[in-house]
């Protein structure tokens, strides 16, 4: 995650130093704790939540647990994230639902924050979990406010009550009331009420917050902060609580790159907990916030189970079990590799998800140089391609390939690429599907898995350059010897592994003089 990157860069390097030894000495620890506490506080996170959370740290660090511990610096980056978890809110806390429906969630927050945009987010995430929820236009005061949420509850497909036209217009706390009955009457079970903002807290904004708070009594009021403001974030958090009060908090521009200190501010200093996170622009970039999720984004230890919700969302079990059928019996086409990006592009941002992997870190320039329209341009390849090409692909000759080219506005070069990418993927799922570990390119093969013996065609005999060493082993292999081989059971360092005791047998040796002419 962008925001968290140079802390994550700097917590990692700090680690790195305790790796080998066997015993941290306090010394150790207290040169520790003092680089988590300069990365936290260039993070803009709260001086007194850096204070709070290293004395914890090192308190933790000191004890036996660590001491005892066969790992002392896996011991450390596990106390570490088991705090950053504690000043994250702990555990994740869902969305509260009134008995008797509908449920109101009112948001809150400065203008800029993001509120309105989210409103749209939050709305198309509650109708993917099966609600129907409607938008309601209580910000009247800034411009187009009222136009921008209908443009973005068109997006998302949910409905919009928007019964005064705004730009200074009407009585937001009258919209929210008859947006409630509205509701009722339609059968609407979530309203989620879009309040003004303004550029710093004021009287006039909480007073207009509070009221619409006392007149539809909502279920959740959810405090909207920028990620990206800094310092100011706990400021703003405590005067919106001591003003309106809310029940949890959302954080926005989480995919931004500024230091993003508010995250590990507001939670521990409110009390209150973060409940979503805004990941993106887009509609979908918008998910719920686990504290353990986020500490292990940050000690770079990745997010896996996140990185599994969105596969299964957006990835077709049964389509997959036909895919990985298609892989075992060699019938893998262009059209279905077509298929497979397609749904990956679903999925989202591809480096988001290659950021949620362990280690993530040590692929950043190349995540950084990453360029998502690459999937896009495969995809013109492809569907620049014939039905029958696709099925395939040994038709694309030179001049197949050129059309291709032209068709897609790529080069030949490209063209050949696709196709050579797409053969070594199919090859080795075809491995992995047939339970054998696959041959990556560049490496050796992988350890433990099933290496499969093929056997060679043509004249079987000795290669070597030597004509006594050759003539020797030619003896052996007509003598049903295979020298070196399997049978002999050679060891690593070319020993005879399984060799059997007492060296060759007499018909072994008469064999080999009766080949030599002796």
């Amino acid at each position: 995650m962008a925001t968290f990157g140079n802390l994550t860069d700097r917590l990692t390097e700090t680690f790195k130093k305790l790796r080998g030894k066997g015993k941290l000495s306090p010394a150790d620890v207290d040169g520790t704790v003092r680089e988590i506490r300069r990365a936290l506080l260039d993070a803009d996170v709260a001086l007194d939540v850096v204070k709070e959370f290293t004395g914890k740290v090192r308190e933790r660090a000191l004890g036996d647990e660590v001491n005892k511990a066969l790992n002392p610096a896996q011991q450390v980056v596990q106390i570490v994230n088991e705090e950053l978890i504690g000043i994250l809110g702990g555990e994740q806390r869902r969305l509260e639902f009134a008995k008797n429906p509908p449920t109101v969630i009112m948001l809150a927050g400065l203008q800029g924050a993001g509120k309105t945009t989210l409103a749209g987010k939050l709305a198309k995430w509650l109708a993917s979990e099966n609600h129907t929820p409607m938008l309601v236009a209580a910000d009247l005061q800034r411009p187009n406010a009222v136009t921008q949420l209908q443009v973005v509850g068109e997006q998302a497909g949910v409905k919009v009550f928007a019964p005064e036209p705004g730009n200074g217009v009407g009585d937001p706390v009258r919209v929210a009331k008859d947006a409630v009955k509205f509701a009722q009457d339609k059968q609407y079970d979530i309203v989620i009420i879009d309040t003004a903002g303004r550029l710093g807290v004021d009287a006039e904004m909480m007073k207009q917050a509070s009221d619409i708070r006392k007149a539809t009594a909502p279920d959740e009021v959810l405090f909207v902060i920028d990620a990206m403001i800094g310092q100011d974030a706990v400021a703003t958090a405590k005067a919106f609580q001591d003003g309106v009060d809310f029940t949890g908090v959302v954080l926005t521009k989480l995919d931004g790159d500024a230091r993003g200190g508010a995250a590990l501010s507001v939670a521990s200093v409110t009390g209150r907990p973060i409940m979503f996170a805004s990941t993106g622009e887009g509609l979908g970039d918008f998910e719920p916030f686990y504290p353990d999720r986020m500490a292990s984004r940050i000690l770079d230890l990745g997010d896996i189970l996140t990185l599994i919700e969105q596969a299964q969302k957006a990835i077709d079990e049964e389509e997959a079990l036909k895919v990985a059928e298609k892989f075992a019996t060699d019938t893998f086409t262009l059209e279905d590799f077509l298929a497979q990006m397609q749904q990956l592009k679903n999925m989202g941002s591809i480096k988001g998800m290659l950021g949620m992997l362990p280690g993530a870190k040590g692929m950043r320039q190349q995540l950084d140089n990453f360029d998502e329209r690459e999937i896009t341009r495969t995809e013109a390849i492809i569907q620049s391609m014939t039905p029958s090409e696709r099925r395939q692909p040994k038709l694309l000759n030179g001049s197949r390939r050129l059309r291709i080219a032209k068709g897609s506005g790529t080069t030949v070069t490209d063209v050949n690429q696709l196709v050579t990418r797409f053969e070594q993927a199919a090859k080795m799922m075809k491995t992995v599907a047939k339970g054998g570990m696959p041959q990556i390119p560049g490496m050796g093969p992988m350890p433990g898995g099933r290496m499969k013996q093929q056997a060679k065609k043509g004249k079987k005999g000795s290669r070597s350059g030597n004509p006594a060493k050759r003539a020797a082993e030619e003896a052996a292999l007509a003598a049903g010897i295979q020298p070196g081989g399997a049978g002999a059971g050679g060891a690593g360092f070319g020993l005879g592994g399984a060799a059997k005791q007492g060296g060759p047998s007499e018909e072994e040796l008469a064999a080999l003089q009766k080949f030599l002419g002796r």
